[in-house]
């Protein structure tokens, strides 16, 4: 009996993923740099001028959701890598 099409795709996809991932790490990486430095410069700014304590929680959160994301990111890039060696892929 023939194999589903699928695992013929996922197959090629593993390479096409893989070879993102490089690319991937980089923008992680350059999004959690300028996060914290803008979070950074944000808060002290914010002090400097007596902005509103509202001002703060929102850059708080918009910093929360690019760690968050940056995090989601990471992880998908580590299940990819870890996933031949489970016998995953």
């Amino acid at each position: 009996m023939p194999r589903p099409a699928k695992d013929s795709s996922s197959r090629a996809a593993a390479p096409v993923a893989a070879s993102a991932d490089p690319g991937q790490m980089r923008l992680v990486a350059v999004v959690i740099a300028v996060t914290m430095l803008g979070w950074l410069g944000l808060q002290w700014l914010g002090g400097q001028m007596g902005w509103p304590a509202k001002y703060a929680f929102l850059a708080d959160l918009v910093a929360m959701g690019a760690l968050i994301w940056s995090l989601l990111v990471t992880w998908r890039i580590w299940r990819r890598r870890n996933a031949p060696s489970q016998g995953q892929g």
